[in-house]
């Protein structure tokens, strides 16, 4: 592996190790206003939540790198320390792309970018229509992290009121991830699309507590026939089957079923104490 000093090497190229490094990251396309009613539009992947209770945004519109000049939708929540968090779909990502141009102070992008302004309930910036998820936030702080190009700026936000479109949600009034298609931002110009075989789930171990890796036997935890994923499912067992149970279960298998392909379309399935009763037969 290379190793790299950052205050060895020049900006954009640290900067392009960091986005390439980070993502894929969420997009914050952020609506803001200016005291004298001039509207504002931009997306930046500097953004995440960071807080439920009480429900905490953060997102970065950091100077630029080549001019040092503040992007405008800073200047604006210094001015008028509101703003509205959209989410970013793919049937919306090139007109968000387009509003990300760097326009003089004062041209509305929600114009440029085609988009639909809609009021807002509690604060003064408008609303994306065409997104399915419109946060309404106050500003709480904005915390500068430098004066040099590429510095960012932290804008920290506390979500006042969410609009949802229904027809995202599942029959649980809740946020379905196939459904909303939402996009992440990438290194260089590259994206990611949050949709169908990109999505995957996987149970978080809350509640149970693995054995790990370091409690399976030597033979399957040295074995060079499986993936370190492989063996993370393996060491999510809550205990390991005893040696009668292991024997029960190979007794009833047939001996063409007793192989490491076989265990491992077990693992596959969900069925590790199966998985793990098939490999300490392969591999003992």
């Amino acid at each position: 592996m290379i190793k790299i000093d950052p205050k060895e090497i020049e900006i954009p190229k640290l900067h392009h190790y960091l986005l390439g490094s980070v993502g894929p990251r969420p997009i914050c396309f952020a609506s803001t206003i200016d005291s004298k009613g001039n509207r504002n539009l931009s997306p930046f992947s500097f953004f995440n939540v960071f807080s439920a209770n009480p429900p905490i945004m953060v997102f970065s519109p950091a100077r630029s790198g080549r001019t040092n000049t503040t992007k405008n939708t800073y200047d604006n929540v210094v001015d008028v320390p509101e703003v509205v968090i959209n989410v970013v779909t793919y049937s919306m990502v090139n007109q968000m792309s387009l509003t990300s141009s760097p326009y003089p102070k004062g041209v509305d992008e929600f114009e440029k970018g085609g988009f639909t302004a809609v009021a807002s309930e509690n604060i003064r910036p408008y609303r994306v229509a065409e997104s399915p998820i419109q946060m309404e936030c106050k500003v709480l702080e904005v915390k500068e992290l430098g004066h040099e190009g590429a510095a960012g700026n932290l804008v920290i936000c506390e979500l006042l009121c969410i609009h949802l479109d229904e027809t995202i949600l599942d029959d649980k009034a809740m946020v379905d991830q196939q459904k909303v298609d939402l996009v992440a931002r990438m290194g260089g110009s590259w994206y990611c699309r949050a949709y169908g075989d990109a999505l995957f789930q996987l149970d978080k171990p809350i509640t149970s507590l693995g054995i790990g890796i370091d409690a399976l036997p030597e033979a399957i935890r040295n074995s060079k026939e499986l993936s370190g994923n492989e063996l993370g499912l393996l060491g999510s067992l809550t205990e390991l089957p005893k040696t009668e149970e292991i024997r029960n279960q190979i007794d009833k298998l047939s001996k063409e079923k007793i192989t490491l392909s076989n265990a491992k379309l077990a693992l596959n399935r969900g069925e590790w104490k199966l998985a793990y009763c098939i490999l300490s037969e392969c591999l003992s």
